[in-house]
């Protein structure tokens, strides 16, 4: 079996999600044979630095955009437009007819199928992150053929609300824990010994505190110094000059942040780096302040007073979309923002066991590393005479390129 795993984004956030997959797979089943593919050089090098980080070396196809009349579109556009992420595919359908499976962190691969026509290629979702957003349950999750969940609640709502087939999903845990450090790695400015905020906002317009709120956050930390301040928004909030969103369509300027905020010495401002991606921010703050990000999520690994900021009104109780806010102290604004992180450190044991609960729906991890058990998922999907059962009976625990070649059906670029 000839088995690609794609990273194509403008951004390294998707990586972490399937890369440790890859790697199981080529570790697990020497049988298999594993492709690692990506679309740009920034996602290259994010693939080999979290390889080197678990001490393993790939090799890796870098897929480019061939045709003169993408790459002008794409030089012209890019700036408000992901043309590169969807034109990658026309311009690659030669590699991707080389596979047998492939593997995405994303949907926008179906193109393949509904546009290219190539349906003998099975194309197996890990998804990325374990959030509650309602884009994340749509309907385009049942267009692949087999999905990769963490946990109950992600399987219960593609069920009910994509229409997944449970026969077409495997419950795997979350192969990105497998990249934590087994002891957090603290910030130089965390010596201070104050506790430490992660302000972590979403891109999308219509859900982010961001855009009417972010910039009085920010003033809080730099006038109140008696928290330390991680502000490293999803990595798309910042990207592009403009925030385009498509799930409900609105555009909006996330704008510039001043030199004072960034001299602040109790305040640490990451726009887009790896650091923004791979847990370690949430591992090293104390309290997580946000909006709808799925990265509280890996902030609850250890449960941990949290807030959240509702910008927009919403109308969130009993709604699955919001079910993360049970995790916190909801305000609607940030007026007195250092008394609603001191209410949020006293009344955490109110919290605590909420947060286990959300944490254990959301990721439901056994005494086998979740890469190894998505990997032998992808093994059992693609050779049915050995299947994976879609509940495991290890009981839970708390969590602590080879070269492409010629094949009948195409020829890999």
């Amino acid at each position: 079996m000839r088995i690609g795993f794609l990273f194509n984004h403008d951004q390294v956030h998707q990586v972490a999600h399937s890369l440790p997959v890859a790697l199981a797979m080529r570790r697990n089943h020497p049988g298999t044979e594993v492709v690692i593919a990506t679309t740009n050089a920034r996602l290259t090098a994010e693939v080999k630095r979290l390889a080197a980080r678990i001490g393993d070396r790939v090799d890796v196809v870098e897929l480019g955009l061939r045709s003169a009349m993408t790459r002008f579109a794409a030089k012209h556009l890019e700036v408000v437009l992901p043309v590169s992420k969807i034109a990658i595919y026309r311009d690659n359908l030669d590699f991707f007819r080389s596979l047998d499976a492939l593997v995405v962190a994303e949907k926008t691969s179906l193109l393949l199928k509904t546009r290219y026509g190539l349906d003998d290629l099975k194309i197996i979702h890990t998804r990325h992150g374990a959030g509650d957003r309602a884009i994340g349950f749509n309907k385009a999750s049942a267009g692949f053929d087999h999905v990769l969940v963490s946990g109950s609640k992600i399987r219960e709502r593609l069920i009910r609300d994509a229409g997944v087939s449970p026969d077409r999903m495997s419950q795997v845990g979350y192969p990105k824990f497998d990249l934590l450090p087994e002891r957090p790695q603290k910030l130089p400015f965390q010596d201070n010994g104050k506790p430490t905020v992660l302000y972590n906002p979403h891109p999308s317009p219509h859900l982010s505190s961001w855009f009417e709120q972010g910039r009085q956050v920010l003033e809080h930390f730099l006038k109140d110094d008696r928290y330390n301040l991680i502000f490293a928004p999803h990595v798309m909030l910042f990207h592009r000059s403009f925030v385009v969103t498509i799930d409900k369509l609105r555009i909006d300027r996330p704008g510039r942040i001043d030199r004072r905020f960034y001299d602040a010495p109790n305040i640490h401002i990451d726009l887009g780096s790896s650091a923004s991606t791979d847990m370690t921010y949430t591992a090293a703050a104390d309290i997580y302040l946000g909006d709808v990000s799925s990265q509280i999520y890996e902030f609850l690994h250890t449960p941990k007073p949290c807030l959240f900021l509702d910008t927009h009104g919403a109308d969130w109780r009993g709604n699955p979309n919001y079910a993360h806010w049970q995790a916190g102290e909801v305000i609607a604004d940030p007026t007195h923002l250092g008394a609603a992180l001191d209410r949020a450190v006293r009344s955490h044991d109110r919290y605590r066991p909420i947060q286990r609960e959300l944490f254990q729906r959301s990721f439901e991890l056994t005494a086998e590393r979740s890469a190894d058990r998505a990997a032998r998922a992808i093994v059992g999907v693609l050779a049915p005479a050995a299947p994976m059962p879609m509940f495991e009976p290890q009981p839970a625990t708390a969590p602590n390129v080879v070269p492409l070649r010629r094949r009948q059906g195409g020829i890999a670029a």
